[in-house]
């Protein structure tokens, strides 16, 4: 019987990657979340890994000599060491249509109102016993504002088509593979990466984390936007540079910010922006519904078995 392992389970259960393999003699075993994961792996010699967040390098892959595939619960592949695999034969997949882009842009907008209008501070003085409060913090107007994508994919098309809808005037982006003419019949404007700080009245992180997006919001970028500007980041935590994050809502900078991912998740207890001012933030839950996990995991699971029928993924993301 071949072996395939899930990494850092989180899910409910596992019926609908049971009933998808079923055909291919293969138990399904999820590896509880732990440090290191390689004697569990060394044990299984999986043929097949699904994971979610956890690192797969030069460890995770000597420890299963009959690897033929790993598929990435989502769509960020960052933790995988693709290039290695790709040496070693191994094909990694990622699911980038599982049907988010809806969740992931409702979470952004809903960060940006909880943010713009102080929900959360306001539903814990209510809660206090405190009244009449709402003109002692300021709350900038958004008229003909300008919503910042860096990103612009499906999912930052969708964000970008709900601030449209609740009055954002103009939308700019920085995404060098949107080409002009897609932009166009967005209703999209292309503009260089530091021209956007400046304009945008609220910035939304939508961009894959590379070594050239990596801390992509920075000290220096920061100090560029709007002292009204808010940030949402509902993509990978890594794009943000968090102790600058921080310390511009501290020194009020900018007015606020909605954070859904962060560089190391669970978020660390001294992670700065757990204190900063006016910041709203929750568990890398964005992409999260009851339908868009139930199509994930059929999605994932179905990757799989393309690898085990012999073709290649039809996500395949480490082509050799």
């Amino acid at each position: 019987m071949q072996t395939i392992a899930i990494l850092e389970p989180g899910y409910a259960d596992y019926q609908t990657e049971r009933s998808v393999l079923a055909g291919f003699d293969a138990e399904i075993v999820p590896i509880g979340e732990q440090s290191n994961a390689v004697p569990a792996l060394k044990a299984l010699d999986p043929v097949a890994l699904l994971v979610r967040e956890t690192e797969v390098g030069q460890a995770e892959l000597d420890a299963c000599p009959n690897l033929k595939v790993i598929v990435r619960y989502g769509v960020g592949v960052d933790n995988i060491n693709r290039d290695l695999a790709a040496r070693r034969g191994v094909y990694v997949a990622n699911v980038p249509d599982y049907g988010a882009e809806n969740e992931v842009s409702e979470h952004a907008l809903a960060l940006y109102l909880s943010v713009q209008r102080r929900i959360v501070s306001r539903d814990a003085e209510v809660r206090r016993g405190d009244w009449g409060i709402g003109q002692r913090a300021p709350v900038p107007s958004r008229v003909n504002a300008t919503l910042g994508l860096i990103g612009c994919g499906r999912i930052g098309l969708a964000t970008a088509a709900k601030f449209r809808a609740i009055g954002f005037a103009r939308t700019i982006v920085y995404d060098p593979f949107l080409d002009e003419e897609a932009a166009r019949s967005a209703d999209v404007t292309k503009v260089a990466l530091d021209d956007l700080f400046p304009q945008a009245d609220v910035i939304s992180l939508h961009a894959p984390l590379t070594p050239q997006t990596h801390h992509i919001l920075n000290a220096e970028r920061l100090a560029r936007m709007k002292p009204t500007a808010i940030v949402v980041n509902v993509s990978r935590g890594g794009l943000a540079d968090e102790a600058a994050l921080a310390d511009a809502l501290h020194r009020g900078l900018i007015f606020g910010a909605g954070i859904d991912v962060f560089e190391t998740e669970p978020v660390a207890p001294d992670n700065p922006l757990l204190s900063a001012p006016n910041t709203v933030l929750s568990d890398h839950t964005a992409w999260y519904s009851e339908r868009s996990v139930a199509v994930l995991q059929r999605n994932a699971a179905e990757e799989i078995a393309r690898v085990l029928q012999g073709e290649p993924p039809r996500n395949w993301v480490n082509r050799w």
